[in-house]
C-alpha cells in the first residue's frame, strides 16, 4: 500500500477499538448523505446514522455495520466514535430480527417525544444489521 495515499483509521466503541489502521478511503452513511473520506480531506465533525460503511485497506473493501455516532476528520487521521460497530459475518440475523420487531412495537407505544426518538434509533440500528448482515452483503 502506497504511503502517500493512506490515512489513519481509528473506529471506538464504548465496549472497544474495533479497527485501528491505514486506510485508503472510508464510506459512511451521515444526515446529508453518503460520504467518503480520502487522505487530504478537509478538517471536520459529521454525526453518522445507523447503515454501512466500507473501508478500503490495500486496495480491498471491507465492509462493517455502524450504529450512531461521529466521526472526526483532521490531520491526524479519521477517528470514528459509534455506540456499536460490527463486522457482517458476526451479526446474529434472528437478534436483530427480535430487535427490530421490538423496536417496532416499542416506537408505536411511545408517549413523549423523546421515546419516541430513542425508539427510532432502536429500529434504524435493527434495521441496519438486517441490512447489512453477511447475507445481505455478499448478495450485492
Amino acid at each position: 500500500m502506497a504511503e502517500e495515499h493512506t490515512f489513519h483509521l481509528e473506529i471506538l466503541t464504548p465496549e472497544r477499538r474495533f479497527f485501528s489502521g491505514e486506510v485508503e478511503a472510508l464510506t459512511f452513511v451521515a444526515d446529508d448523505g453518503e460520504w467518503t473520506i480520502l487522505k487530504g480531506h478537509a478538517p471536520m465533525v459529521v454525526v453518522l446514522r445507523p447503515g454501512a460503511l466500507q473501508l478500503k485497506q490495500d486496495g480491498v473493501w471491507r465492509d462493517a455495520v455502524n450504529s450512531e455516532g461521529y466521526m472526526e476528520v483532521g490531520d491526524h487521521g479519521v477517528v470514528l466514535f459509534a455506540q456499536t460497530c460490527e463486522w457482517p459475518e458476526d451479526i446474529d440475523r434472528s437478534r436483530a430480527e427480535r430487535a427490530r420487531r421490538q423496536a417496532e412495537e416499542m416506537l408505536r407505544q411511545s408517549h413523549s417525544q423523546a421515546q419516541f426518538r430513542a425508539n427510532q434509533i432502536m429500529l434504524a440500528r435493527a434495521m441496519a444489521r438486517l441490512r447489512n448482515s453477511r447475507t445481505n452483503i455478499n448478495n450485492r
